[in-house]
């Protein structure tokens, strides 16, 4: 990073995580900062590598995938060493399923923690069983499923 980002870049930072859609006017007005100034160091936090992409939070329920699941995914580390695959890879290849939100790689007793969201039981039970479980690399699987989200 060229220089450490100080309270304006911080101001600017917490408007777009939360209105990724502002326009610069937008941001000025609500950070009660100049336009030049905004476009400015947006454009520098983007050189910068600190604002990376800009992206959208989707209402799921109303996408009718209300069923959230956390899949907490134990590795066979020999298939995946014979398949000259690592728990990266492994990760990469469970996010291209349309089912999985995230595929996080973590500590303690299990490697990795899977976020699943689909419409229903129905559906929960064909991607787990008939896709996620038969990835090679995965040894086991346990299944904590959201009664309530926050």
């Amino acid at each position: 990073m060229g220089q450490e980002i100080d309270e304006k870049d911080k101001k600017i930072i917490e408007v777009l995580k939360n209105h990724a859609e502002f326009t610069t006017r937008q941001i000025a007005k609500k950070t009660l900062l100049p336009i030049t100034t905004v476009h400015n160091r947006i454009r520098k936090l983007r050189k910068e590598g600190i604002i990376r992409k800009y992206t959208v939070k989707l209402d799921n329920s109303k996408l009718g995938k209300n069923f959230v699941s956390y899949i907490l995914v134990s590795v066979n580390l020999a298939i995946l060493k014979q398949k000259h695959k690592t728990q990266h890879d492994l990760a990469n290849e469970l996010k291209k399923f349309y089912f999985v939100e995230r595929a996080d790689i973590v500590t303690g007793g299990t490697d990795m923690v899977v976020i699943m969201r689909v419409k229903d039981i129905e559906e929960f039970d064909n991607c787990l069983l008939n896709k996620l479980q038969l990835v090679e690399g995965i040894d086991k699987t346990q299944t904590l499923i959201v009664i309530h989200s926050k």
